[in-house]
């Protein structure tokens, strides 16, 4: 069982100093998203492995270390796993497990199909970009990067791309 408290506690500094897109709402409306799917595809997982993994996905590349030794001192099973799924998460990794591939859908989809234009955008702002700076970035970066492997997810990932790209063209049309 998941001590939800402690699993906060420890999350929440990693996240603390981050932007907007990136703090702790980040992990709510991924987690959220993480529901939608489950509920979608009435799969079947190993859910606390794939809650830890949700908190620690934000972080798990620069402090996996202190992850494994928080679960192993919390007396929680399947180090391993979580931190596969952790990792699995990021992008662009294809990931092996079903928990990877939900968190990892989870994390493209976090706000729908209007959030990667936003998300970008702010992210760039906090930057110091300039907007044509941000748009650039955009459209070598972001614009056709993401995937989604589970089938109710690749049509909204692939909708969110249209979204986006549509969005762009429009954008840089408008302010020449």
């Amino acid at each position: 069982m998941i001590n939800m408290e402690k699993l906060k506690a420890f999350a929440e500094p990693y996240y603390a100093g981050k932007d907007i897109m990136h703090d702790m709402w980040h992990i709510e409306l991924t987690g959220r998203w993480m529901e939608k799917i489950l509920r979608m595809g009435n799969y079947q997982v190993d859910r606390e492995a794939l809650v830890y993994a949700l908190y620690f996905h934000g972080f798990i590349w620069s402090d996996e270390q202190a992850v494994r030794d928080w679960l192993a001192g919390n007396g929680v099973e399947d180090i391993e796993k979580i931190v596969k799924i952790a990792w699995e998460s990021q992008r662009p990794e294809m990931p092996e497990t079903l928990e990877g591939k939900i968190l990892h859908d989870a994390h493209v989809l976090e706000g729908g199909r209007t959030y990667l234009v936003v998300k970008t955008l702010i992210t760039g702002s906090v930057r110091g970009q300039t907007l044509r700076e941000t748009l650039d970035y955009m459209k070598a970066h972001v614009l056709g990067q993401n995937s989604c492997y589970l089938p109710e997810t690749v049509g909204l990932c692939e909708e969110m791309d249209r979204f986006a790209v549509d969005f762009v063209e429009e954008l840089e049309h408008g302010i020449g």
